[in-house]
């Protein structure tokens, strides 16, 4: 079992239907943007772009760590471009990093699943970074800058 970054296939084929409104301007009939979540995955979870929606299954248990993980700060609409010299590509990084805080985990992790809450608990994309353990203490995941080459999240075309 191993965790592999990406982005979840499901998520691809969702965006195609507005499952997912990331923008403060929503097309669809809701009237703020969903809430996103960020949850921990152990070492020993097998979390990839199969992954369809959030589990509780090998997701991190400890102190001050709540199941389903904390609220990822939305405050960014998605954006898109097009130039002469580059194919379209949208993009979107949340505005704050992820932050657990006063959380004990002793158990190795290593991965994170962005998922949409508001949508049937909908996986969206798993990132993953070196195994960690954190005893009484604060784990921040720092967001990317919210560019064309470097936000969390980009759909580009070829």
């Amino acid at each position: 079992m191993a965790n592999t970054q990406a982005m979840c296939t499901s998520f691809l084929g969702e965006v195609l239907t507005a499952t997912h409104n990331f923008g403060t301007a929503p097309v669809r009939a809701a009237t703020t943007a969903d809430t996103f979540k960020a949850a921990l995955y152990l070492t020993s979870a097998t979390i990839n772009a199969s992954t369809t929606a959030y589990s509780a299954t090998n997701e991190v248990s400890g102190t001050g760590y709540s199941a389903g993980g904390v609220t990822v700060t939305n405050a960014t609409a998605p954006a898109a471009t097009n130039t002469s010299t580059t194919a379209g590509t949208a993009y979107w990084t949340p505005s704050a990093s992820i932050t657990y805080t006063t959380v004990t985990l002793t158990t190795a992790f290593d991965s994170v699943l962005i998922y949409n809450s508001s949508q049937s608990n909908k996986a969206v994309s798993v990132h993953t970074f070196g195994s960690q353990t954190i005893t009484a203490g604060t784990f921040t995941l720092t967001m990317p800058t919210n560019d064309t080459s470097t936000a969390l999240l980009r759909i580009a075309t070829t």
